[in-house]
Order: C-alpha cells, then sequence, then structure tokens
C-alpha cells in the first residue's frame, strides 16, 4: 500500500554501521518502523541523517508491506523545520527525554490522529517559545488523554490520587500519592502550554516527573523509565 503522510520520529538505530532503522508515528498509520539502507553513504543519504534527529517532522512517501517486517521509504522531507529546538541545549534535552519516553508510551500500529496533532502543536509551541520549564510535564499528562488514562476532574474535598485507577479518593489505597503530591498533580492538571510563569520549585518539577513516570509504568503495558532521565535531571537541576 502506497502511503504519503506527515511523520515524526520516535527512535534511530544504526544497524550494522551503514544503516538505520528509524521508528516513526504516524498521522495515517500510527507507529512503523523503516529501513534505511546506507544510510551514512552516498551524497543524498548523508544530507538525509539530518531528518532523523529525535522528534523531527517530517512527510514521508512509503510503500508498506504490512507483513510485520520494516518497510522503507519512497521520498522524504522535513515538513517543518525547527527554529530554535535543535541549536538550545535545553530544549535539545527535552526533545531527547521525550522521544525516548514515547517510544516506550505509543505502541499502536492504528491511526490516533488527534494525538498526533497534540505532539505536532506542541513541539512547534516548544520551538517558538522561550519559558519551557514546565513544557515536559504538561505536555507528557495531557498525552494521556490520548492514549485513555487521563486523570478523573479532581474536587476540593478529595486529597489522595489513585494512579493504578486514575481517580481521586478520599481515603489512601495501594497506589495513592500523598496529599502533597495530589496537591501538586491537581495544580498540574489545570495547567496550559501558554501558562509561561514558572509555577512549580525545581524541587517539585522533580516529584511531579517521578509521578508521571510511575502513572505511566502503572498504566502502560511494558512501559520502562526512560534511560535520559537522569542526563535531563542534570541539566534543569
Amino acid at each position: 500500500m502506497h502511503i504519503k503522510t506527515k511523520a515524526i520520529v520516535i527512535s534511530t538505530v544504526k544497524f550494522q554501521e551503514k544503516s538505520l532503522i528509524i521508528k516513526c508515528f504516524t498521522q495515517s498509520n500510527g507507529v512503523k518502523s523503516y529501513f534505511v539502507n546506507n544510510a551514512f553513504t552516498g551524497k543524498n543519504n548523508k544530507q538525509k541523517i539530518a531528518f532523523f534527529q529525535p522528534l523531527m517532522q517530517l512527510e514521508i512517501e512509503a510503500t508498506n508491506k504490512n507483513k510485520g517486517t520494516l518497510e522503507r521509504f519512497k521520498d522524504v522531507k522535513i515538513a517543518i523545520p525547527y527554529q530554535t529546538i535543535n541549536y538550545d541545549i535545553y530544549k535539545t534535552t527535552i526533545v531527547l527525554f521525550l522521544s525516548e519516553f514515547l517510544n516506550h508510551a505509543i505502541k499502536e500500529e492504528e491511526p490516533n490522529e488527534p494525538l498526533f496533532e497534540y505532539i505536532e502543536t506542541a513541539l512547534l509551541w516548544l520551538d517558538n517559545h522561550h519559558e519551557i520549564s514546565n513544557f515536559h510535564l504538561i505536555f507528557l499528562i495531557q498525552i494521556t488523554k490520548y492514549l485513555g488514562f487521563y486523570p478523573e476532574s479532581p474536587t476540593n474535598t478529595t486529597d489522595y490520587f489513585d494512579q493504578l485507577e486514575g481517580v481521586f479518593n478520599n481515603s489512601l489505597s495501594l497506589n495513592s500519592l500523598s496529599i502533597d503530591e495530589t496537591a501538586l498533580l491537581k495544580r498540574l492538571l489545570v495547567l496550559k502550554l501558554d501558562n509561561v510563569e514558572n509555577y512549580f520549585s525545581a524541587n517539585q518539577r522533580q516529584i511531579l516527573l517521578r509521578i508521571i513516570i510511575n502513572y505511566f509504568t502503572l498504566n502502560v503495558e511494558g512501559f520502562k523509565k526512560p534511560k535520559s532521565i537522569e542526563v535531563f535531571k542534570e541539566v534543569f537541576s
């Protein structure tokens, strides 16, 4: 089946020195993996290596055989060139971390256009704004809407969040956050990307990130804690 679609690069793995395996989240077909032969040889291929940086937004043409094997591109080009992400150490670190996170969080080989459009819009926001300290937290909690386990709306009288059930309760359970942690999560849930104020301290952001990682671990089968988290913490400490 011939397809032409937007795609976001989730991961890139080197294969036998000269080739690459590119995992993409495509607008039309969900998660698909593509094989780029001799990616490091030939003038055109060397140029295209820059296309496969984490969370690059591409336009691709491919013939998908859908036989459980790696597909191949017929044509690749950058859909929207980033202006700052590739040159700002903080934004680059965020993108590296989020790409690894999404690699474990998004698994379905079927279209999820609302999720694709949210990621696309959020990355453009990141590229065009400077106050980004809360970006990763807002981004990650918001994508749970599209993955099917966004927390239910809290009330003022519910002090504990059950991470397995995704609900706020009046009493503790095995997977509950503490009262203070629940209060932090409630504050995060009302934030949008345009809330640019420095809303959390560095320590509070660390706590919220730990909460989000644990929430994904409990609700996404096979989810793994990103290895890049230590580098992420060091840059944003």
